[in-house]
């Protein structure tokens, strides 16, 4: 799935930190919308499902999903897209459980490629070591050197 990212070019390693969730939230869309994946809209309805919901996106620590229902308007095409920031971003203060660094910014035209999409992606997340390798990344080479680690994991497996 790394490779997914590489090749699509839907991997963005952010060097200025956003000054909220919100804005980190914009900020991992933008691969997703310069591919006409999603519009605005599809941004500012995961923004509103946090702020009814809480923040159910951060699946893990340091990891986050944002997402909202295929039904969104917003939504143009299926993708995912991967924003690396170079520190935690909060989303409940006092919370280290609920700060995320890596945001795969999910969008599915319809709720079997939704639920596709996480599926694949949690498999991902599982693969021991690889949330370390990719809190890691600093640069492009960086993100390459990862996905060429777990892509020969992959194939010795």
């Amino acid at each position: 799935m790394l490779r997914y990212f590489y090749e699509n070019e839907l991997v963005a390693i952010n060097h200025e930190q956003p000054e909220d969730w919100e804005a980190a939230i914009w900020a991992s869309g933008e691969g997703l919308k310069q591919k006409a994946l999603i519009t605005d809209q599809y941004i500012e309805d995961v923004i509103r499902d946090v702020h009814q919901y809480g923040p159910y996106i951060v699946i893990i620590p340091k990891v986050a999903m944002p997402h909202s229902s295929a039904e969104s308007k917003g939504v143009l095409g299926t993708g995912i897209g991967l924003t690396i920031f170079p520190a935690p971003v909060s989303f409940q203060d006092d919370n280290p459980d609920k700060e995320a660094q890596l945001f795969f910014m999910l969008a599915a035209k319809n709720a079997e490629a939704h639920m596709n999409n996480i599926a694949s992606l949690s498999e991902m997340l599982m693969e021991d070591g690889l949330v370390e390798d990719l809190l890691g990344v600093k640069t492009m080479a960086d993100f390459e050197a990862v996905m060429e680690k777990y892509d020969q994991k992959e194939s010795r497996d």
